[in-house]
């Protein structure tokens, strides 16, 4: 078999690159003697570094509905020069597509999200249309790898990442003696459990003696979460918003479980065998990230109110909040087994 240069692309978001991984594992597979590159946005980078079977980790500045070409010109250039033989876009987005477009390979393959999209059905020769595709990321991930005759292997489900082992001893000392870290946040508030909830749950598990740690993600709204929390007891345990993300993932790494709602910190856990329990309510959270879980690792809030004209907020708009009707005595006893 021909030794190729594949790409792998994604400019989506820092779960979508933790679910990446199972099916990057089934390309070095299938191309064992290929050579693999990502492309990804700066801040996505951190997760994918330390990926074993990853060669290259290409990375750019991105700002969200700007697409600078310009500025990334050698980048461009750079990434022409390899010569890749193939390319992948997994995000699915016009920045992807464009950017598979100009590395020149010859075999670009990518999602069509709507079929009247003129920029992927130029950018990409190699096409499968997003109603075709599961909707969990896992398997959608892989399922769309098909055009090159790569398929599932249950073998190779489970997201996997590294961390920089440089980095232990400091996160040893952040984490301190704590060992269950709980993140209260999410990028988008309504798939967060309400600050009350989290309390109450804190008061049961550290009745029963559980040693919780509580961290949020580094955005002003979330950071305020963290010090609302903080409020309502100060003896509480916080870790200050980290922003280096790869200490942050080292933290993480030295943790015995993690409870969280749908977000990144979630899946960096559960990539690096961390006990996690995941608390899902959205109904896009339940079809997409909820589904790579297994039941004792996940709880799922009341059915969902938030489809159609509300789903696509970032507060929730519905009057029964779903993320609400998961109890703490639910998620405790959870945990508990869980721990067992």
């Amino acid at each position: 078999m021909k030794n190729e240069k594949i790409l792998a692309v994604q400019f989506q978001y820092l779960g979508d690159a933790v679910f990446m991984t199972p099916a990057l594992q089934l390309i070095k597979l299938n191309y064992p003697k290929s050579e693999l590159h990502v492309l990804v946005a700066n801040e996505i980078s951190p997760i994918l570094k330390y990926v074993e079977y990853i060669d290259k980790v290409w990375s750019i500045s991105r700002i969200r509905g700007q697409l600078n070409i310009f500025d990334q010109l050698p980048t461009i250039l750079n990434l022409r020069k390899e010569n890749f033989d193939r390319v992948v876009d997994f995000g699915g987005n016009d920045r992807g597509a464009i950017y598979s477009f100009l590395t020149g390979s010859k075999i670009r393959l990518g999602i069509i999200n709507k079929p009247k999209n003129l920029i992927h059905k130029i950018c990409y020769n190699q096409k499968i249309f997003l109603r075709e595709l599961p909707s969990s990321y896992i398997d959608k991930y892989i399922r769309l790898l098909k055009p090159w005759n790569i398929s599932p292997n249950p073998n190779l489900i489970c997201p996997k990442i590294g961390f920089n082992k440089n980095l232990l001893s400091q996160a040893k000392k952040i984490l301190g003696n704590k060992s269950i870290i709980c993140h209260i946040s999410t990028s988008q508030p309504k798939k967060e459990w309400p600050l009350e909830l989290w309390l109450e749950f804190y008061k049961l598990a550290e009745a029963k003696n559980y040693k919780l740690i509580f961290t949020s993600g580094i955005s002003k709204r979330e950071v305020s979460l963290l010090k609302k929390l903080k409020k309502y007891d100060k003896n509480i345990s916080v870790i200050r918003p980290v922003e280096n993300l790869e200490l942050f993932i080292a933290i993480i790494s030295q943790s015995e479980c993690m409870i969280s709602g749908d977000t990144g910190p979630l899946h960096f856990a559960s990539a690096m065998g961390i006990k996690t329990l995941g608390l899902f309510g959205i109904f896009g959270s339940v079809k997409q990230a909820a589904s790579n879980y297994r039941n004792e690792n996940k709880i799922v809030s009341n059915l969902c109110k938030c489809i159609g004209r509300l789903e696509h907020f970032e507060v929730c708009k519905s009057d029964q909040k779903c993320m609400s009707t998961i109890s703490p005595r639910e998620v405790f006893l959870k945990f508990t087994l869980l721990m067992k």
